[in-house]
């Protein structure tokens, strides 16, 4: 076959792709055919100055793994990433923090264990869909926590009285994706009280943490947040994750980390699924970690900045509406101003188009209706490409 036929049937397969497919995954995957992918939140731009020295030691990072304990390698890897997060609580028990190669690894764990206790389960919404359909999957029975219970400091504890008490788990996800929303980016006082709640009530508090470092990238600074989880003796879950945060082509390690009580129970779940994650991608991973903590977050958080300015330039306006988040992830999530338009209408035209980018409906799990209102747009890509994607979907946007 040809190049110019291989070129054509790309387009063809890319413009017959289904709008019905079942989850974001899926269309993620569709999304990877396509010039212009803005549909998951990987990260796909190239690398810094300093990222591209690491490139180019790899040799020497393969080597070093080979000379070290696997042991040796994930307390080094534990100690770099929990420092850097500014959570020296959990590294007073960093033996009992288990890695693992992918948060959908560590949500697995999780909705093994919430199996096991027939736990029923409040799962915050918006949220990434996957959190739930893994919990569905193991026929977890699971009930709406619409996000704005948790925005009034005040009110949060009050609303959790009135939402969650036949509950037996609170699963929520900060900073959120999609919305960029936050119990921890401003102060503590929204997650004392959530936590005071499930310490008062006997509720399981799951927490995913795995775009925690854009509070670092955007400026800010993150609470020791496992301070307030020991010193309150709540029981919980929390991930952590590395994949969403430096451009490594999906090279990662994914943390999991629970309160003393569980430990036990969680760990013989852990060590049913695998025996570790390699050593060559902890020393890879660790690197990009220090990286950050010379550069104070810059080649992370300088890109999206630039990217998030020209998806509003571009694309706020008339038919979307850019909503700002408390936390400045690696995602944008713009409203749809017209009534008469879905959230499946973007999507196509855009696609129309090979731009890529996700229907809102997916995140609202238990109302996708409401979904149906918003789009969501990576924002993690060179600049150059992300400008044209932008350009091009700003004039299929045009008049409609």
């Amino acid at each position: 076959m040809s190049q110019v036929e291989d070129e054509v049937l790309l387009e063809r397969t890319v413009s017959e792709a289904p709008l019905g497919l079942v989850d974001i995954t899926q269309h993620e995957i569709e999304a990877l055919k396509t010039e212009y992918n803005l549909a998951d939140a990987h990260t796909h731009q190239s690398q810094s100055s300093t990222q591209r020295d690491i490139v180019a030691s790899l040799p020497e990072l393969w080597y070093a793994a080979e000379e070290m304990t696997q042991y040796e390698s994930e307390q080094r890897f534990i100690e770099s990433f929990y420092s850097l997060q500014g959570q020296h609580t959990a590294l007073k028990r960093k033996n009992e923090i288990y890695l693992l190669y992918a948060a959908s690894i560590s949500m697995h764990i999780t909705a093994t264990y919430l199996m096991q206790k027939a736990s029923r389960v409040g799962l915050i919404e918006p949220c990434f869909d996957n959190l739930h359909d893994l919990m569905k999957h193991m026929q977890v029975p699971m009930s709406p926590l619409d996000e704005s219970l948790f925005h009034d400091p005040d009110g949060i504890y009050d609303n959790m009285m009135q939402s969650a008490l036949d509950l037996d788990a609170i699963f929520i996800v900060d900073p959120n994706n999609p919305t960029g929303f936050s119990l921890a980016a401003d102060g503590r006082e929204r997650f004392v009280e959530l936590v005071r709640f499930c310490k008062d009530y006997d509720k399981l508090l799951i927490i995913d943490l795995c775009f925690s470092s854009f509070i670092l990238a955007s400026g800010g600074q993150r609470f020791d947040l496992y301070e307030v989880l020991e010193n309150s003796g709540v029981s919980y879950i929390a991930m952590e994750d590395t994949g969403k945060t430096w451009p490594i082509q999906d090279a990662k390690c994914s943390t999991l980390h629970t309160s003393k009580d569980i430990n036990g129970e969680i760990y013989n779940i852990v060590t049913s699924v695998l025996l570790n994650v390699s050593p060559f991608v902890l020393n890879l991973v660790q690197r990009y970690v220090e990286d950050s903590v010379s550069d104070g977050f810059r080649s992370v958080g300088e890109l999206l900045d630039v990217n998030r300015r020209v998806a509003i330039e571009c694309l706020n306006g008339d038919t979307l509406r850019y909503c700002s988040p408390l936390v400045n992830t690696s995602v944008a999530w713009f409203e749809i101003v017209s009534p008469k338009l879905t959230a499946d209408d973007v999507q196509r035209k855009l696609l129309d188009k090979n731009v890529y980018v996700l229907s809102g409906k997916y995140f609202y799990w238990a109302h996708p209706e409401r979904g149906q209102r918003y789009i969501r747009i990576a924002l993690a890509r060179n600049t150059e490409m992300f400008q044209s994607a932008m350009k091009i979907a700003k004039e299929a946007l045009h008049g409609l």
